[in-house]
């Protein structure tokens, strides 16, 4: 949006500027800062009118509204309710110097002139009429899939990127999560009775802090923006080092792991920053001294120390390289000192490095040496002719001295009308200098031109018959002709070369394609990676060969038998093996044909895929072992210590009072009596519970629990819940209060496991809540799901020890040892999750801890008319 001049009368050609109040999430003061910019603005003598303004009974905000003009709403009815909206006809009749409007994505009433909002703020700010509002980070266009994934609430009501993008000013209104969730729990955002509904849902500490990232990194990514476009508009091309950005180059050597470690250490002693690295691809797609093998491993590295890996293609890598540093204002850059050889150092002096310190500026370049330094590229030179096959290595030469004989017979031949000029002869003996070089390469087209040229000096250029080097016409005219034939020749043996590289990197690269695209699918064990490579390479058999044992693929005619022991002499001996390390003690043993040069190169990579795979799968067989050996010897622990006590107490209270009902020394009266047979029928139903609790966990854990899913009522389940609680009924029923469980749908759940989930919760809760403070059960819906808290008062629950409470024998805060095994929250977990559903913990505002069940509503059956 352009600026214009700040005369109070603005004509309508120039628009107003857009000012918006970026926030994270209701109630963290964009209202209160919108009005607080226009009461500045109005102590300047500026004409600002609130248009609009959403105070939501928020004292604090409404107060700021004394002192400003104050727009009346316009009242527009839909489906028998009068709606209140912002009344753009008065406004733009007023033309105040400024207007206020809160809520940007607003979705208007249907019969007004724009659908939305901020379609109302683009006809304000095209009349030439300064605009300050504000807009939550949710309602972004880009975003509103991002953010419904984390709070589980769709956005309706969107504003495009694009336009809040073109807005003059954005300043982010910035409150931390915990922050936030205290003003919603004192009543400053929300009346007192959404209070708990909204910290449970949209307002949790996980959601916010998510929240309030994604609006962060918008903003920033906006001012970087903006610095860029500035950068360009007024041709900056020097670094701004507003923050380390280091560039580190890669060539798919092997010396890039080095350069990358060098480049992070720079970024972490910079405190932080960006680690950028790019690998300059040629524009003919052929690179030259490159690994892809090299470049994955590489890119993998650069990833976990949380760098971000570009290719970028260009023939001058020393230009193309700095002009991407350049363009992502790049404050370092890191190059590996030249591996070329002395020769080629003599040869040509500046290399890639060198060139790129000579035209870097005010980047700060780093050459770092390494052990491949000075060793050459690590590769061969093709050969002029190499790389074609025996035949036409052979056929070329001879070519090269048959065919220009066969042509001078044939021209010899030929007399009378059909009789060629010199100059005819000469472009025959050309082309076929060409066919030479196409079939033999650049050797057999300098033997044709030699061949070509003593007989077109014998045989056609008078005087015929001799050799004539004395006229220095001839001697340029013969030189000229055998410089164009081997330069063209030189050019074709070139050409032919760089289209079968091609043709190979293309080959390489969709086979690489394949096989990252099967490891995507999820084909990443040893075996299925072993037939891949197997068929890739039509080998006949393919094995891993190393600790604990060979692992085979092999194809139709396969060899049995590991590949170090040959098979009897009637088995068919493999034509080639060919081996390649895998890890420190592993090998791939490759049987069948000879693998050329040229494809060693993807082999390495399907080595590399296989290491990984190798290595992955060691990791994954350790780590279940330990696991399995750790939780065992938790659970043995932890058992032996609660069996100790806790199975005992009960059985000793018992067995005591059993035992002196039984006695003959002492005369009980009735009401003694009646007291031990209570005390050993409570201490056996304490037993009984615990044994109940121990089998139920036994069974989860060995996946052996049947279930009976059914629609059942929550109204339905509690009271039987509540029956079971320890202690007196009484107790339970005073301690325990209830709210909207009658509105709440069904859920799907196993009925006796429900009842068992809720008293054990239930129990717990009553337990920690201190006298006079109830226990509260309440229910709402949220995406298809039924969420039970069950709330209390208590201490509560530090943040650390959530995950360890519902681990089996954990008493966490209990210390006096009268409380059972410590299996209710680990059984209740077990049974919430094993009828589909979720047991989480979270704090009540205000003090205390909130238990939260969550399960499947129950489908609604469907209603079938009559007729």
């Amino acid at each position: 949006m352009g600026r214009c001049g700040d005369t109070a009368d603005r004509p309508g050609s120039c628009p107003g500027r857009l000012k918006v109040f970026l926030g994270a999430a209701p109630g963290v003061g964009k209202t209160y800062r919108m009005l607080d910019e226009g009461r500045r603005r109005a102590a300047r003598g500026t004409n600002v009118l609130v248009a609009l303004a959403e105070c939501h009974g928020r004292a604090s905000t409404e107060a700021m509204l004394e002192g400003l003009d104050t727009l009346p709403r316009a009242v527009r009815g839909h489906g028998g309710t009068d709606c209140t909206e912002l009344d753009l006809d008065r406004v733009l009749e007023l033309r105040p110097r400024v207007v206020l409007i809160d809520e940007l994505a607003y979705t208007n009433a249907p019969g007004g002139r724009h659908t939305k909002r901020w379609q109302d703020v683009e006809e304000l700010l095209g009349a030439g009429i300064d605009v300050v509002t504000t807009l939550n980070i949710q309602h972004l266009e880009s975003l509103s899939d991002v953010v419904e994934k984390i709070t589980g609430v769709p956005q309706h009501e969107t504003v495009p990127d694009e336009f809040v993008r073109r807005a003059d000013q954005i300043e982010l209104v910035d409150l931390p999560a915990e922050g936030l969730r205290r003003r919603m729990a004192h009543g400053n955002i929300y009346p007192p009775e959404k209070v708990d509904a909204a910290l449970s849902h949209y307002f949790r500490l996980g959601n916010l802090t998510a929240l309030r990232e994604l609006a962060l990194l918008w903003v920033a990514g906006r001012v970087d923006e903006a610095l860029r476009k500035y950068r360009d508009e007024h041709r900056i091309g020097r670094v701004w080092e507003t923050r380390e950005r280091v560039v580190v180059a890669l060539t798919g050597g092997p010396e890039g792991a080095t350069l990358i470690r060098r480049a992070a250490r720079i970024v972490s002693g910079a405190s932080g920053g960006d680690l950028l690295a790019v690998h300059i691809t040629r524009s003919d797609g052929l690179a030259a001294g490159s690994s892809l093998a090299a470049l994955a491993g590489q890119r993998q590295l650069l990833e976990s120390l949380g760098g971000s890996y570009h290719s970028v293609v260009g023939d001058d890598v020393p230009a193309a390289l700095l002009d991407f540093a350049r363009a992502r204002n790049a404050t370092q850059l890191v190059v590996g000192a030249s591996r070329r050889g002395r020769l080629r150092r003599v040869l040509t002096p500046r290399g890639v490095g060198e060139t790129v310190v000579g035209l870097s500026g005010d980047i700060d370049v780093h050459m770092v040496t390494h052990e491949h330094a000075g060793q050459g590229k690590g590769r061969r030179r093709t050969a002029l002719g190499r790389g074609l096959p025996h035949s036409r290595r052979v056929a070329g030469p001879a070519a090269g001295l048959v065919l220009p004989a066969l042509l001078t017979l044939l021209l010899r031949g030929i007399s009378g009308p059909l009789a060629l000029n010199l100059t005819s002869e000469a472009l025959l003996f050309l082309l076929t200098v060409l066919g030479v070089a196409c079939l033999g390469g650049v050797v057999s087209a300098l033997l044709a031109s030699v061949t070509t040229s003593l007989l077109l000096n014998y045989y056609f250029i008078p005087p015929v018959g001799h050799f004539t080097f004395a006229e220095a016409n001839i001697v340029v005219a013969q030189a000229a002709f055998t410089t164009v034939a081997v330069t063209v020749a030189a050019i074709v043996d070139r050409s032919l070369r760089l289209s079968r590289r091609a043709a190979r990197a293309t080959a390489e690269a969709e086979t690489l394609t394949s096989l990252a695209g099967g490891i995507l699918r999820g084909d990443r064990s040893v075996s299925v990676l072993l037939e891949r490579t197997r068929e890739t390479f039509g080998m006949d058999r393919i094995e891993l060969v190393g600790a604990p044992g060979p692992v085979r693929a092999s194809g139709p005619a396969s060899v049995s038998g590991p590949a170090s022991a040959p098979g009897p002499a009637s088995d068919p001996v493999p034509d080639h093996e060919t081996r390649v390390p895998i890890g420190d003690d592993n090998v791939l043993v490759l049987s069948g044909r000879r693998l050329p040069a040229s494809e060693h190169r993807v082999l390495t990579a399907f080595a590399a895929h296989l290491t990984a795979a190798v290595e992955r799968g060691r990791l994954v067989e350790a780590a279940a072992e330990v696991e399995s050996v750790k939780a065992a010897n938790r659970m043995r622990t932890a058992l032996l210590a609660a069996v100790g006590h806790d199975l005992r107490t009960p059985l000793a209270g018992s067995w005591a009072a059993i035992s002196s009902l039984r006695s003959r020394d002492v005369d009980f009266s009735p009401e003694d009596r009646e007291e031990l047979l209570a005390t050993a029928e409570e201490s056996l139903a304490k037993l009984s519970r615990l044994v109940d609790n121990l089998l139920d966990l036994s069974r989860l854990q060995a996946g052996a629990l049947t279930l009976r899913l059914e629609p059942i009522a929550l109204t339905e389940v509690l009271p039987t819940a509540l029956d079971t609680l320890p202690g007196s009924p009484p107790r339970a029923l005073v301690d325990v209060l209830t709210q909207g469980l009658e509105t709440a749908p069904d859920v799907l759940a196993d009925p006796p496991l429900l009842e068992r989930v809720i008293a054990n919760l239930v129990a717990n809760a009553v337990r920690h809540s201190p006298a006079g403070r109830p226990v509260t059960l309440s229910a709402s819906t949220l995406a298809g799901q039924v969420e039970l808290r069950i709330t209390d008062r208590g201490p509560g629950m530090q943040l650390a020890d959530r995950e360890r409470a519902f681990e089996p024998f954990q008493r966490l805060g209990d210390t006096d040892n009268t409380t059972g095994l410590g299996l209710g929250l680990a059984l209740s977990r077990g049974l919430t999750e094993a009828m589909g559903g979720t047991l989480t913990p979270e704090d009540t505002p205000g003090g205390g801890l909130t238990m939260v069940v969550s399960l499947p509503a129950a489908p609604v059956p469907a209603v079938v008319s009559p007729g």
